[in-house]
């Protein structure tokens, strides 16, 4: 399934400008434009990185707005994980050897039934709407027994641009 959403993605991209825009340290644009590794790559980790780019960037662009690569909103991030952790569930009924200690470590917080916190607590900006359920204070215990150093990720498999040049 991850490599049809790379396909259809790839095809929808074609065209695009190869050139990344950044403003302050941070990439702008309009468009999405996977990286060509991601086709040419089957690693069960960077494949599921792969669709939550796709999901990301999809809802991201849905939101619009002048630069959809800065568009922010909790249901973004957390359709985004949650599909991440999908896919990723996918490939190790596949092979149950693949390995990703992030990917693992972000299952048992699934599991524990604290991705949504999980998803405020490390990813949210002050514009987000989160839902009245999101219990921060109970995740942050659990944190504490099960998580230790943990360091959250994003793996971005792409890159955004500008569809049209002259905007930067």
């Amino acid at each position: 399934m991850s490599r049809y959403l790379c396909t259809v993605a790839l095809l929808a991209i074609l065209g695009c400008s190869n050139d990344i825009y950044l403003k302050d340290g941070v990439t702008d644009g309009d468009t999405f434009s996977l990286a060509l590794n991601a086709l040419q790559d089957d690693d069960p980790a960077l494949q599921s990185w792969v669709t939550y780019s796709l999901i990301k960037s999809a809802c991201q662009l849905e939101l619009g707005g002048n630069n959809p690569a800065r568009a922010s909103a909790y249901g973004c991030e957390f359709s985004a994980r949650m599909r991440l952790l999908e896919t990723w569930e996918e490939k190790l009924a596949t092979d149950p050897a693949v390995e990703d200690d992030y990917l693992d470590q972000l299952l048992a917080v699934r599991n524990a039934g604290f991705l949504d916190e999980y998803t405020v607590h490390y990813f949210a900006d002050d514009t987000w709407q989160v839902p009245a359920e999101v219990d921060i204070a109970a995740f942050r215990g659990w944190r504490r027994q099960h998580l230790g150093r943990h360091r959250p990720q994003t793996r971005l498999v792409g890159y955004w641009t500008y569809q049209d040049k002259r905007r930067r």
